[in-house]
Parts: C-alpha cells; structure tokens; sequence
C-alpha cells in the first residue's frame, strides 16, 4: 500500500454546462450533453484507483435563480475521495460556452487562488473541452505539471460541418466564437503531454486537421458503463415510464425504435421521422420513440432547441403519425436505463441517425441494456459495433439504408436476438470503466516517470515580503514620452516603497533596461521582468530567479525555431543585443512577409511549443510557452504572496494581454496601440486611460483607489 505522498491528486477541469452529482440535467441544452456524465463518471472511477489519492472536478459555479441551487455550492462531495469544486468566472448567471471566453483568465487565476489554500498541489490536470483546455494550459504551465486533455468535439471539424450546412464563416464566427476556439484547441495540443480520445477516427479524422497533430502522444482509452446501471430487462420488470407513453401510441405493443439525445439539429431527428413516416413497413412493425430532452412549453426553450422539437411535431403532423410516435415532454436521468430496458423488453432497436457522433456514450449505454442498434457511419460508433457486434451502420443521410437496417433487426428474430447478445458480452469486454480507469492510470504513470516534479515556490527576498500590493508596468510604452508624468510617478513610488512592490516588465534585455531607467532616472525596480517574462531579477542586487530558468525552458527549442522561420520574406532577425536563449526577435515588413496567422501556422505544423508576440505592427518576439509578461507576473505574485486583486498592470500594446486578463487589475495607457487591445475593453478590470504614458498610470492610481480601498469602484 502506498502512502498518500506516493498517491495522485487529480484535477479534472470541465467549465461548462450545468454539473452535480445527482439528476443531471442531460439534454436541457447544447452544453449539457454527453461531456457531463462523462467528467462525473471518470472522476468517480478514477477515484476508485488503489494509487490515487483524490479527484477534484473543477467546473464553473453558478448563481442564478432560474437553475438549481444546488449550482452554486463552492464544494459538493461525491464520495470521500471525489469532489465538484465550482470556481466563480465572470457573471454569476448560467450562461453558453460560446460566451464564457473573456472570463477564463479569471477562472484560472481563481483556481490558482482556490489551489492555494489546499494541502497540496494537483500531480495531474486533465481538461475537457477547448474552454478547459484555454485554462488548463496556463494552470499547467504555471504549476509545472503535466496536462492531459480531451476534446469531446473539436472547432475544426464543427467549423467544416457549420461551412457544409451553408453557413457563412461570419455568421459561424458571430455565434460560435469558432476562432478563438480553434486557437485554443491549437494551444492545448502545443502543450498536452497526452490527449485521450475516445477513438480511432477521432484521432484521424478530427485531430488530423491541426497544425499541432502529434498522434504519438494520442492515446485511444473509450469510456466506460455503468453495469450497475445499464443492464439487460428483468422478467415481470415493472417500467413506470411506459404510463407516460400510452397518451401518445395507439398499439402500444408494438416494439419500440427509440432514439434518445439533446434535441439538437446535428442530431438528425428529422430524417429519422421522414424514414419513419415514409415507410409502411416500418410503422406496421413498431413504433418510434422519441425522447428529446425535457421543456414544459417549447416556446421557453432556446431558439435551437426549440426550432428542431417544433420541426418534428410538424413533420409528424405531415405524415400523419398521431398514434405512432411518442415525443415525451419529461424524463429524468434515473430513467434512461428503464426506457433502454422497456425498449429491448419490447424486441425494439435503439437509433442514432447524427450527422456525426464523437464517440456515441449512448450506444455502450443501449447495448448494455441488450437492445441493439442502427448508429450513424460518421465518428466513434464504427469503433463500437466493429468491437461489439451489435447492430449496423448507416449512411445518415440515406434514408433506404436506414429503413433497411431497421428493418432486418425488428423483422428478422435471429439476427435481434444475436445483436442484443453480442452488445451485452461487447460492453463487458470492452468498455468498463474499471479498464478504463487501469489504462488511464498507466498512461499517468508513463508521462509523470518523464516530467520533471514541480519544486516549491521559494520564498522571495525578505525585503519585499511584506507589501501587501503591487506595480507592474511596461517601461517603452508607458514610461517613456512624457517626462513630467515619469517624475511624478517616480515621486509617487518612492513615497509608497515600504507599502507598494514596484515592477517592470519588459521585452528589453536586462542591460537595455537597467540603462534606461538610469538615463531616465526611474526607481530601480523591486522586480525586474526582461525579455518579455524570460527572465527575473530581484531588487538592486539584482538577483536571477533561477527556478524560473528551469521552469520556462520546458520543450523550449530554439534552434528549430530559428530554422523553422529561415528565409522567410519580410523578416530580419534583430541585432544580438535584443536576443537571448530564449527570446527570439524580428523585425516584420508587412508589405512582403507572410501574415502573423500564416507565421504562427508554421511554428505549429512544425510542432514547435511557443508564445508569439505581435507587437506595433513590426516586430516579432518568441519565447517558450512557459514565457510571457503575464505568466513571470504570476509566478512573482506567487512568491511575494500578493494577491492578484493588489497587482496594478499597466499595458499598452499586445505583448502586455495577458498581464492584464484574469484578476490584476489593469490600466491601457492612453497612448496605446488601439488595434492589439481593443478587444479587452469589455472587462470591468481593465481601465482605459486618456492620458498617456505615466499620466495614464497615475490616473488608474486614483481610478482603483490603489493606496486605499484597491478595488473596481462600485457600479463600474
């Protein structure tokens, strides 16, 4: 037996959506599908596993009197070693994934926040979903642990799928956020140790068109069923959800073709009600259920799902089929295996007709329950029926190939009943979550045999332990150009040293630096951060972080980097001066180079891990991931004990982004370049200034109240 030291803390993140451990609201829209029961069934498995110590599932909390209460609870046990932890991002409301981006730096520096006062750090993170993973990548880099993720459905494929539908890429950008998705998804696979799918095609069909494709840290482990759930129909079973079916079926004993999921488009509902209402032979040998999540009116549900109920109960209203199909208006989630059983009771057959099904969790599901089935061609049910034997595939856009397959299993008796046998032997066999959860454990062990461990946070140096608040500005945009606004910031910083660490950030090597701020006469800094957060120097001695050092130089290659970039037009390598071993500069002519997008493109496809910085429009800076303003602000922060809410950043071009996203609160100077930070003026935290260089510093001083209160001033 291991001692708990020896033993894993995992942290699974899963920001979206509406997650507790009991009656779960699966199909009540978009975001609570499938990946819920997902992230709750592993972390449940996982912390069943000899060797780990605890599970913390890490999702977003929510305060709004239009869902549960139970949603906003910080920490809910699921059992001794598993917990929900809700972490506050944005607004308190419940609102869609496509909205929560601008908040995800704040959830991480919550998390970071929340982390802090546990025993321990987390061995592991794993995230799920790109908005997951946009987190997950900077807790990792910042911890210095290792970061699995999965994608559950991934931006490039939803993207091609959207273009397919006839969708324009503007309107699929005004809804889905679709880029920034992407980008994301592109930046967790830059830095994922390994990434889980759930199968094969996954992997070859979705991943394959990232820049970052790397299939040799892709790792097929399917998920589990619940067999304690999922089983076969008990004889004399007693089902109570078949009352709620009798209103709608006129010869209710009939078999049933059940097709159960969120009533989303992709889902395909209505080509299997046009399948349905086409063939004769089909409504003489059973009748179809429908079970489309739950709505009390379908008018208050939202405009997607609303638009795909409302199309099915006219389509059922075309073919005339009062008395044929059954489209509930409630279920709860301690139902579905019932309805599975009633349905196999009945000799039925379970249908998913989706355009594409990821992995198909609702298959493993039906055929546990002995109920076979027809399952689209397109994602992970080809997985499942070549391990399980269990049904057909189909074409979901070829409504005779589906008539066929449902008909071969409902009229032929040998081959139901071989299907029903050989799904129930198939999950048995192949998808427990017990196997899951020991392939899972030994990949962890794999990758953590070859991480270097993450060393404590050293102290800092006494002398500025003990201020409670923070000044971190850049020193080119907002320290220089404006020599009256400097001295009186000066003047200012001095008077407030024994309250206040000063700090600089900037792309400068530390000796361009240290000779500016002697010709300017600029307080020498208690923290240095130069060439754009690769290195740390504290106080006049001038003192290298050297853990930092180490830390940042994680898959760090800058010799391929240099290569990777060679004889491109439009770019000029910068004199040695402003280089380093982990700052590689440009100077960018965007009359004759290749756009940044097209530039960042080829860092990816030559899978190399690194942050690029677009600066004024001419000029190029690339670091290790690990390496940026925003994340040296942190680790400081970490040290010094300062809370991100007492760090005042001061930014005005792109480099200084993510010095200011999350919680620090932040000040644009007023002489800022308007394109790279436009997007952030949305954030309560984050004040534009009129006045320009120190002047807008000085102005944020008194905006925050940052000698006093420190905080947004009410109402803002």
């Amino acid at each position: 037996m291991k001692n708990n030291k020896q033993k894993r803390y995992l942290l699974l993140i899963s920001v979206h959506g509406l997650i507790r451990g009991k009656d779960q609201e699966l199909g009540r829209d978009a975001d609570s599908g499938g990946q819920i029961k997902y992230v709750l069934d592993l972390a449940r498995s996982l912390a069943k596993c000899e060797d780990v110590e605890k599970v913390d599932l890490v999702t977003r909390r929510i305060v709004d009197s239009s869902v549960s209460s139970e949603y906003a609870l910080p920490i809910e046990e699921l059992s001794p070693k598993t917990r929900i932890v809700r972490i506050n991002a944005g607004p308190e409301e419940y609102i869609a994934k496509e909205q929560l981006w601008d908040y995800l730096d704040s959830m991480k520096d919550n998390l970071v926040n929340w982390l802090n006062d546990q025993p321990r750090m987390p061995d592991v993170i794993h995230t799920h979903y790109a908005d997951a993973g946009y987190v997950g990548v900077r807790l990792a880099n910042q911890l210095g642990v290792p970061l699995i993720h999965t994608g559950h459905s991934l931006g490039r494929d939803k993207r091609k799928q959207l273009l397919a539908k006839g969708l324009s890429r503007e309107e699929i950008e005004t809804t889905y956020n679709i880029e920034r998705r992407i980008d994301a998804e592109e930046e967790v696979l830059a830095n994922a140790d390994l990434v889980i799918t759930s199968t094969r095609n996954e992997i070859e069909e979705q991943y394959e068109l990232y820049n970052y494709y790397d299939p040799s840290r892709m790792q097929v482990i399917p998920p589990g069923t619940n067999l304690q759930q999922f089983f076969p129909p008990i004889a004399d079973e007693k089902i109570a959800f078949v009352e709620q079916l009798k209103p709608f079926l006129s010869e209710p004993e009939k078999p049933l073709i059940l097709a159960l999921s969120r009533p989303d488009e992709r889902k395909n509902f209505y080509t299997l009600v046009e399948v349905f209402g086409e063939s004769e032979l089909l409504q003489q040998h059973a009748n179809l259920l429908i079970i489309a999540g739950n709505r009390d009116d379908i008018r208050d549900l939202d405009p997607g799902a609303q638009s795909v109920l409302t199309n099915i109960l006219l389509l059922i209203d075309s073919y005339n089929l009062y008395g044929k199909v059954a489209v509930p208006k409630h279920h709860r989630p301690d139902e579905v295996s019932g309805i599975y059983r009633l349905v196999s009771a009945s000799q039925g057959v379970f249908i998913n007709p989706a355009l594409t099904e990821p992995f198909g969790l609702t298959i493993l599901e039906a055929a546990a329950s002995g109920l076979p089935v027809v399952a689209t061609e397109n994602g992970g049910p080809v997985d499942i029926i070549a391990n399980c034997h269990n049904g057909e595939l189909v074409d979901p856009l070829d409504k005779t190939a589906i008539t066929e397959a449902l008909l071969k299993l409902l009229q032929g008796t040998d081959a139901w009943l071989q299907a029903s046998k050989n799904g129930i032997e198939g999950v048995r066999r192949h998808y427990t979550w017990e196997s899951h959860a020991e392939a899972y454990m030994e990949k962890v062990k794999e990758i953590q045999d070859t991480y270097s461990p993450p060393l404590g946070v050293k102290p800092a140096p006494r002398a500025i332990r003990y201020r409670d608040r923070a000044i971190f500005t850049v020193l080119d945009e907002n320290l220089l150009g404006n020599q009256e606004s400097l001295d009186r910031f000066s003047e200012l910083i001095r008077k407030n040293h024994k309250s206040v660490t000063f700090g600089i950030a900037t792309g400068r090597r530390m000796d361009s630096a240290l000779a500016i701020m002697k010709k300017y006469k600029i307080p020498v800094p208690d923290v240095l951060v130069s060439s754009l957060g690769t290195r740390i120097h504290y106080g006049k001695a001038l003192t290298e972080d050297a853990y930092w050092v180490e830390h940042i130089d994680h898959d760090w290659n800058p010799h391929h980097v240099l290569r990777a970039l060679e004889g491109l037009p439009g770019l000029k390598l910068q004199p040695k001066k402003e280089l380093s071993h982990f700052k590689i500069s440009y100077y960018y002519d965007s009359k004759n180079a290749p756009s940044i997008d097209e530039i960042i493109a080829l860092i990816r496809k030559k899978e190399l891990t690194t942050n690029v910085f677009f600066t004024n429009g001419e000029l190029i800076d690339i670091v290790p991931s690990r390496a940026s303003k925003g994340q040296a602000l942190r680790y400081v922060a970490q040290r010094l004990d300062i809370p991100l809410e007492h760090i005042l950043a001061a930014g005005g071009s792109g480099a200084d982004e993510d010095m200011m996203r999350g919680n620090t609160l932040a000040v644009v100077v007023g002489n800022r370049h308007q394109e790279n930070l436009s997007d952030l003026e949305d954030h309560k935290r984050i004040y534009f200034a009129n006045q320009a260089h120190a002047g807008g510093i000085l102005e944020a001083i008194e905006y925050y109240d940052f000698f006093n209160t420190c905080k947004v001033p009410e109402g803002q």
